[in-house]
């Protein structure tokens, strides 16, 4: 195969996380080479069963450095920044890698004449009182005033085997008797599933998502958090009661959990902040076709997953209820 015949590079920065993974294996099916940017090369070995020989390859790169990013697109047709955080730690703060880093991969892409795609967040606001939100929204900004035709994905709650937040609140249900309901629970979610996700990427890579566009991604319901934790109690066989917390009580054990050394916070002020918006699609991007739907793609519903990665959270495992001896 000559250099002009092989398959388009795409570089995924953030490759081995979260979302990161599952676009990788959507990529590699389709033939892609793929360039995966990532701060630890060494620990992204297990995405290499996921193409074939030679398919994908490793980089090192920090948002935080111009330079790593410059040279992790190099060469690149297509350019896919999934990196975020959702609590600060050290130099890994919101504006760091949300916003700088944002720009950073941004202009890098636009020199090396790339196409790009950027995962974002519903709720992604240059004005809200939320970090978290707040440098989201400043990065989309950026990203149009450099990037004119780039893509831009705003997901809800992302939920799938590696997810952080079933799974955060079934591992919670397992040790405590009680489950918090922040704000009474009554915040509004669309748990996307991150396959999804994943397909919705692919497919604007082929060219199926305008341009300069953003798109939000939801899942096929819409649930409050109660209902949320209520879908995640009865898939794992428990029965946790589930105590209602004022959004001013939960801010503050965000804000001294927040400052316990090298401990993830069971959740920030900056989170409680989040929770008191609904984290669904909106109607303008249901009237302008940017949702899943309009790319081709059925949002999976939660039943149909959760059950294949929340079973060993349950009391005996998938023995419980059956009967029979584990």
């Amino acid at each position: 195969m000559t250099l002009a015949n092989l398959p388009p590079l795409v570089t995924v920065f953030g490759g081995s996380g979260f979302i990161g993974r599952h676009i990788v294996g959507a990529l590699a099916k389709r033939g892609y080479r793929i360039r995966v940017a990532v701060r630890r090369p060494d620990l992204a070995g297990f995405l290499q069963p996921l193409g074939n020989v030679g398919q994908i390859s490793f980089v090192q790169a920090n948002l935080r450095y111009r330079n790593s990013v410059d040279r992790a697109v190099e060469g690149a047709d297509f350019v896919i920044n999934c990196v975020g955080v959702l609590f600060e730690t050290g130099r890994n703060t919101f504006d760091a890698v949300q916003e700088f880093g944002a720009r950073a991969v941004a202009e890098a892409a636009r020199a090396s004449g790339a196409k790009l795609i950027h995962i974002s967040a519903i709720g992604a606001d240059a004005n809200s009182d939320s970090s978290y939100a707040r440098t989201k929204g400043r990065a989309e900004a950026a990203i149009f005033s450099i990037k004119k035709d780039a893509v831009i994905f705003r997901p809800s709650i992302v939920f799938g085997p590696e997810d952080g937040f079933f799974n955060k609140f079934a591992e919670m249900a397992r040790l405590s008797p009680v489950l918090p309901l922040i704000g009474g629970g009554k915040t509004k979610l669309q748990p996307v599933y991150v396959e999804d996700v994943a397909e919705a990427v692919a497919r604007a890579i082929e060219g199926k998502a305008a341009g300069g566009a953003i798109y939000e991604l939801g899942g096929p319901e819409v649930l409050t958090f109660r209902e949320c934790l209520q879908v995640m109690l009865k898939i794992t066989a428990r029965k946790n009661r589930l105590v209602s917390i004022p959004f001013s009580i939960a801010s503050l054990i965000g804000s001294v959990a927040s400052l316990v050394p090298f401990i993830k916070p069971p959740i920030t002020a900056d989170q409680v902040r989040l929770l008191k918006r609904d984290n669904i699609v909106s109607t303008k991007a249901e009237a302008d076709g940017h949702t899943l739907k309009a790319l081709g793609v059925t949002p999976t519903m939660l039943a149909s997953v959760l059950p294949s990665y929340l079973v060993h959270y349950r009391p005996h495992g998938q023995y419980t209820g059956s009967g029979k001896a584990a």
